[in-house]
């Protein structure tokens, strides 16, 4: 199964992975190579808990994405 990560880097150069279906769901490396292999674990250890918790595994269905544009 393939699951969208968001990375970013942050001030400290760190590598912060999160995962959008997975609200609180997020990790860290030194490396992209290493926050990925960080928030696979993650992911995995999420999961397991939603399902050993008899949570639902996604949220919400059938909502809708926009783009909303601003003016700064």
């Amino acid at each position: 199964m393939d699951i969208k990560v968001v990375l970013e880097k942050d001030e400290d150069g760190y590598y912060i992975a999160t995962v959008p279906a997975l609200p609180g769901c997020i990790s860290q490396g030194k490396t992209e190579k290493q926050a990925l292999k960080n928030i696979r674990e993650a992911i995995e250890l999420h999961v397991r808990t939603l399902a050993e918790d008899g949570l639902p595994l996604s949220g919400k269905k059938g909502g809708k994405e926009a783009l909303v544009s601003v003016s700064l």
